[in-house]
C-alpha cells in the first residue's frame, strides 16, 4: 500500500488515531501508528503536530532546525521535549494510546551528524550531547519513541 495517509488532526494522538484508523478501516486487521512531535515551552508548544512541516509543506529538516532557531534567538528558557504517541487499534477496533516523553533543551546551534529532524539541536536532559550526537543505542533508550514503544510491547506481553 503506498499512500499518503492523512495527518489532519490536532493533536499527536489524533493524527496517530487518525493514520492507523486509516489502515484498520480498510484492511479489518489490528494495527498501530504513531505521531510524534517536538513542543518547546518557550514557543507556546510549537512546533508539536506540526514538527514535520513546521517550515512549508515540503517537510524539510535543515529549513525546520532554521526556523526554531531563529524563533528561539535570544530566549533564554529553553526547556523543550520530544513526544511520540502510538495509537493501536486491536482486532475488535478497540482504541489504546501509549505514550513517551523525553525532557530537554534546545541548542544555540546544531551540534552531531547522526539522527534526523530536530535532533542536533535536541539535548536530552542528564546528558552533554545532543540526539545527535549520542550512539544509536543510547538515543533509543532514553527517546520519546523507544519509551512509547515499550510501553505498547509492554501492554502487547501483558495479553
Amino acid at each position: 500500500m503506498d499512500v499518503d495517509i492523512p495527518e489532519t488532526a490536532g493533536t499527536l494522538q489524533g493524527n496517530a488515531l487518525q493514520k492507523a484508523m486509516y489502515v484498520y478501516e480498510r484492511t479489518g486487521m489490528p494495527c498501530f501508528a504513531d505521531d510524534t512531535g517536538l513542543e518547546i515551552d518557550a514557543l507556546g508548544g510549537e512546533p508539536g503536530v506540526y514538527s514535520a512541516r513546521y517550515a512549508g509543506e515540503r517537510k524539510d529538516d535543515q529549513a525546520n532546525l532554521r526556523k526554531v532557531l531563529e524563533k528561539m534567538q535570544g530566549i533564554r528558557d529553553r526547556r523543550a521535549r520530544f513526544r511520540t504517541v502510538i495509537a493501536y487499534l486491536d482486532e475488535s477496533g478497540d482504541r489504546h494510546f501509549f505514550e513517551g516523553v523525553v525532557e530537554g533543551e534546545i541548542l544555540k546551534s546544531p551540534v552531531g551528524g547522526e539522527g534526523f529532524g530536530y535532533d542536533p539541536i535536541f539535548r536530552p536532559t542528564g546528558y552533554n550531547e545532543s540526539f545527535a550526537q549520542l550512539p544509536m543505542q543510547a538515543k533509543n533508550a532514553v527517546s520519546h519513541r523507544g519509551r512509547a514503544l515499550r510501553a505498547f510491547t509492554n501492554y502487547l506481553k501483558s495479553l
